[in-house]
């Protein structure tokens, strides 16, 4: 197959696949009137297997429409390109710590460590200063932490059995 067609391919279904765990599990958050999810997990294993541009344009497409089915409106350009951001620093971190010859585990947690901070901070900017809740956005950061803490340990752990798939091997080696 195409290298460039199997990219678009898998890219769109990880978009959907990061929609569905976004509106799949929602735990309501107090106080802040938005919710728990674990789409970031998606969100992640779309930068690990697909790399820049394509890991990005599949977490934030998946991600804002989450948003817009889920009646966020006011959220989609935000989480858009908060999650494409994620989801570039994610592929950078894990590829100048995988560069280092550091063990492969540590390249995946960091790199999603890097990623969560991304949009914790994020969310806190977007909310506070675009969408003018001032300082009452802090309310966010520790359902986002929370979020964050999830989708790290169900991301890697995801990566962990994926990385023993043949396929997703080739696929992300780019080999035939």
């Amino acid at each position: 197959m195409n290298r460039k067609l199997q990219l678009i391919v898998t890219a769109s279904m990880l978009a959907a696949m990061t929609t569905i765990a976004t509106m799949v599990i929602k735990v309501p958050t107090l106080g802040t009137n938005g919710y728990v999810n674990i789409g970031d997990s998606m969100v992640l294993i779309s930068a690990w297997l697909l790399g820049n541009p394509y890991g990005a344009l599949a977490a934030l497409v998946g991600s804002a429409l989450a948003d817009l089915l889920s009646g966020y409106p006011a959220y989609v350009p935000g989480t858009a390109i908060i999650k494409g951001l994620m989801a570039v620093v994610c592929t950078l971190v894990f590829s100048a710590v995988h560069k280092k010859n550091i063990p492969l585990p540590f390249a995946y947690v960091s790199s999603s460590i890097a990623a969560e901070i991304v949009m914790i901070v994020g969310y806190f900017a977007y909310e506070s200063a675009v969408l003018g809740y001032g300082m009452a956005a802090a309310a966010s950061i520790v359902s986002n932490a929370v979020q964050a803490v999830t989708c790290i340990i169900l991301g890697n752990t995801l990566i962990a059995v994926l990385s023993r798939v043949r396929f997703i091997n080739r696929m992300t080696t780019g080999e035939p």
